[in-house]
C-alpha cells in the first residue's frame, strides 16, 4: 500500500457477498456461535481485533460474522502470496486486505497498520503471527502491543475457540462436524493498564502478555496455552528486561 493508495471506510456489495459466502461455507462445516461484549466494540475511531490463530477457518469466521454485526470495514494485513490465487486473490484486492511481503514484513507492516489506525479504521490482526500448531496460544510477537502504544487504539480481544478441530493447521482440507465459538471481550487500552513505573524497552512485552491473557481469558483453558494462568508469568514477567 503506498501513499496514494485509498483506504475505503464503505462495506461495498462485493464485501457483504463474500461474508455471506463465508457465512454459508462454515456453517456447512461447523455450528459458528457469536457471543461476548459484541455491542461494546466502538462504532468510530481507531480500534485493533486482536485474535488468536488456530486454523485457515479463522479469517473466515470473523469476516463472516463479526463484520455484519460491526457495521464497520475491517482492515487486513495478509501475505502477498495470497494475491497471486485468481479467486482469492481478486475478493483480498477488493475486501480491505493489504499484501505484506513476509521477508520484509517487520518495518513494513507496522507502517501499514500505523496508517490503518492513524486514518481511524478498524485493524484485524493475529498477535500470533501464524497458526498454532495444536490449537493452543503461542508466544505471541510484540508488534501489536507496540502498535497499540504507539497509535493509542483500543483494543478488542477475540477468541476463537474449536476451529483448529475442523481445519487444523497441515490439513489441506477440512473435516466437517463440530462448533466453533467466537468469543469478543470488552475493549480496552493498554496505555491504562501497564504498571506504574515500568521502562520504556520493557513496556512492549508486559504490554502483549496482557494483550494476549485477555484473549487467553476468553478461550477454554485447553487452548490457552503459554498464557494460561500457571504459565504466563515465566514467559513476560511485569518488568522483565526486553528480549
Amino acid at each position: 500500500m503506498t501513499a496514494q493508495t485509498p483506504l475505503h471506510r464503505e462495506i461495498t456489495p462485493l464485501i457483504w457477498l463474500t461474508a455471506l459466502g463465508g457465512r454459508i461455507f462454515a456453517t456447512l462445516l461447523a455450528r459458528v456461535r457469536l457471543e461476548g461484549a459484541i455491542d461494546a466494540i466502538p462504532r468510530d475511531g481507531p480500534v485493533i481485533i486482536a485474535a488468536n490463530h488456530a486454523s485457515n477457518l479463522d479469517p473466515v469466521v470473523i469476516g463472516s460474522w463479526l463484520l455484519p454485526t460491526l457495521g464497520r470495514r475491517m482492515q487486513w494485513l495478509g501475505k502477498k502470496e495470497l494475491f497471486t490465487w485468481p479467486i482469492l486473490g481478486w475478493l483480498a484486492r477488493n475486501g480491505g486486505v493489504h499484501p505484506v511481503d513476509r521477508s520484509t514484513a517487520d518495518v513494513e507492516a507496522f507502517r501499514l497498520a500505523s496508517r490503518i489506525l492513524d486514518e481511524g479504521h478498524v485493524l484485524f490482526v493475529f498477535p500470533e503471527g501464524t497458526r498454532s500448531p495444536d490449537g493452543t496460544l503461542q508466544e505471541a510477537r510484540d508488534g501489536v502491543a507496540v502498535l497499540a502504544l504507539r497509535t493509542g487504539a483500543a483494543i478488542v480481544p477475540v477468541a476463537i475457540a474449536g476451529s483448529h478441530t475442523i481445519w487444523p493447521r497441515g490439513r489441506r482440507f477440512p473435516r466437517p462436524g463440530g462448533r466453533v465459538t467466537v468469543r469478543v471481550g470488552p475493549p480496552f487500552r493498554l496505555g491504562d493498564l501497564l504498571p506504574l513505573g515500568v521502562d520504556r524497552r520493557a513496556a512492549k512485552g508486559v504490554a502483549t502478555t496482557i494483550l494476549m491473557r485477555r484473549i487467553a481469558a476468553l478461550l477454554p483453558p485447553d487452548q490457552q496455552g503459554v498464557y494460561g494462568s500457571t504459565e504466563v508469568t515465566a514467559i513476560r514477567p511485569p518488568g522483565a528486561p526486553d528480549r
